[in-house]
Formats: C-alpha cells, sequence, structure tokens
C-alpha cells in the first residue's frame, strides 16, 4: 500500500514538473512575443512615416519643364530615392490659392511669384535610425545641380522619429536580454523537478559507466517537447491577446503586408524556446551527474 502511494505520489510529482516547466517557457515566450510584436510594430510606423517626410527640391526661375522632369527621371534612378513628383510653377500657384481661399495671382497681378519644385520621398531602409545618413546624402547629391536652389524638409520630424526608435529599440534588446537570463534560470529550476524525479535512473546508469552524453540524451528529447509545447501555447495565448486588442481599437493588425514578419516572430518563438529549455536542461542535467559524482 505505502508503494503504491509513493509511486502515485511520484507521478504526481513529475506531472506537475512538467506542467510547471511547460507553463514557466509559455510566459517568458508570451512576454518576449509581445516584446517582439511591440518593436516590429513601431519599427513599421518609423519606417512608413519616413518615407511619408517629403523632400522640396525648389529649382531656379530659368529651369525649362524639360530639364525639370530630367533631373525628376535622374533622381529616380538613385537607390534611395523612392519617388519623385514634379510640381510646375502654374500648379504650385493653383496649389497655393487653395490653401490660401483665394486667387494669389489676382492678388499680385497676375505675376506669379512661385518656382517649380520637386516632391521627393526618400526609402527609410532596414535601419530608419540611418535615415539621416540618407537624407544628408541626398541633400549632398542633389545641391550639385546647377539649377536646384536648395532642398527644404521638416527636420525636427526626421530627428525626432529616428530617436524614438534608437531609444525604443534599445530598451527592448536590453530587456530582452534580461529576460532570456531569468528564463534561462526559472526553467532550470523547474526542469530540477523532473530531472529529481529520475535521479534514481541517474544514479544507476551513472554507477554502471555510462557517459555524460548518453544520460543527458533523453532529457535533451523531452526538452524539446517541453520549448514546442511552451511555443505553442505562447504563440496561441498571444495570438489571442493582440486578436482582442485589434477588435477592441479598431486597428489593421492582421493586414497581409504584416505576415511576414508575423511568420519570423513565431519561428523565433519556437527557436528560441526550443534551445532555452535544451540549455536549461543540459546544465540542469550535468550539475546533478556532477554532484551524484561528488558524493560517490
Amino acid at each position: 500500500m505505502g508503494n503504491k502511494n509513493h509511486t502515485q505520489h511520484g507521478k504526481i510529482k513529475l506531472w506537475s514538473g512538467r506542467t510547471s516547466t511547460v507553463f514557466s517557457i509559455m510566459l517568458v515566450l508570451f512576454v518576449f512575443g509581445l516584446l517582439m510584436f511591440v518593436e516590429y510594430h513601431s519599427y513599421m510606423a518609423t519606417h512608413k512615416m519616413q518615407e511619408r517626410i517629403a523632400y522640396q527640391v525648389d529649382l531656379n526661375a530659368e529651369t525649362s519643364e524639360e530639364e525639370a522632369l530630367a533631373l525628376r527621371d535622374e533622381l529616380l534612378t538613385l537607390d534611395y530615392v523612392k519617388s519623385v513628383d514634379y510640381i510646375s510653377a502654374d500648379e504650385a500657384a493653383r496649389l497655393f490659392s487653395i490653401q490660401l481661399e483665394e486667387d494669389i495671382l489676382t492678388l499680385l497681378d497676375s505675376v506669379n511669384p512661385l518656382y517649380p519644385t520637386l516632391m521627393v520621398t526618400l526609402k527609410a531602409g532596414n535601419n530608419p535610425t540611418k535615415m539621416m545618413e540618407v537624407q544628408k546624402r541626398f541633400e549632398k547629391e542633389v545641391n550639385t545641380y546647377t539649377n536646384v536652389d536648395g532642398v527644404t524638409y521638416h527636420e525636427s520630424m526626421l530627428n525626432d522619429l529616428s530617436q524614438i526608435f534608437y531609444k525604443l529599440s534599445w530598451f527592448l534588446i536590453i530587456f530582452v536580454v534580461l529576460l532570456l537570463f531569468v528564463s534561462v534560470a526559472l526553467i532550470s529550476t523547474t526542469i530540477k523537478i523532473s530531472i529529481f524525479s529520475n535521479r534514481h535512473t541517474i544514479r544507476t546508469m551513472s554507477m554502471v559507466g555510462a557517459k555524460m552524453g548518453f544520460i543527458t540524451r533523453p532529457f535533451l528529447w523531452r526538452s524539446v517537447i517541453y520549448g514546442f509545447l511552451g511555443a505553442l501555447f505562447a504563440t496561441i495565448l498571444m495570438y489571442g491577446v493582440i486578436y482582442v486588442f485589434n477588435k477592441q481599437f479598431h486597428l489593421a493588425l492582421f493586414h497581409p503586408r504584416y505576415f511576414e514578419g508575423y511568420i519570423f516572430m513565431v519561428a523565433a518563438i519556437f527557436v528560441i524556446g526550443i534551445a532555452i529549455s535544451m540549455i536549461a536542461t543540459y546544465f540542469s542535467v550535468h550539475r546533478h551527474i556532477r554532484k551524484n559524482n561528488e558524493y560517490n
């Protein structure tokens, strides 16, 4: 009767250890996934806003329409230029009159003081913090043309966007690194429960001369399962939270343009989940075996 109760207690303890291990991995990966989600969408938002900043290339009054169009086509050949729109002097006067709500030509006796311009947008690239370098390069190249008077843009907005993304990225990177260290320690503690329930098997295998790798291998395969299940549950939980958040605030978080990023995030969650589970298991088993050898 006593052996039966002891066996049942051992099974309960084993299942408790497995459940707590998977649960710990799930919580860590859930937080990690949300951090990746925030970082990804901050990148996308910064990227989108930077590519909407218009750079106004002012042309001098002697520039003909043919020369302006030729310059537009030449700027489009630059690898960091996204789009170029030509605005003639007459079109500029019409747009200015709409904003002023009065005909500017009538006010100035049919004299148009505006010059033709090119409105340019640049590609943000893979790293939004380097947008300032692209802007400086563009400004330097454009000012080499004789019919260009200068380039104007919202420099403060560009600086603010780069600084916000830079600070947020470093904060999330530091937080993720700390989270990974804590997660390995946390998962190591929960895995010890599973290893402790198999301590007699480990000791017996050590006594008959089994090598460290042979003893560790079954635990590593089991850790792969723990990591996979933890990642699976974390992904499901994260999807549920994002779905509720998206529905509550009427966002477009499930737009097809984000799917590629989401696939990468899910893959990263599974890889990291399995990796930290295997690392924690490896060190826990080796530590346990070394202690047994020292005790013996």
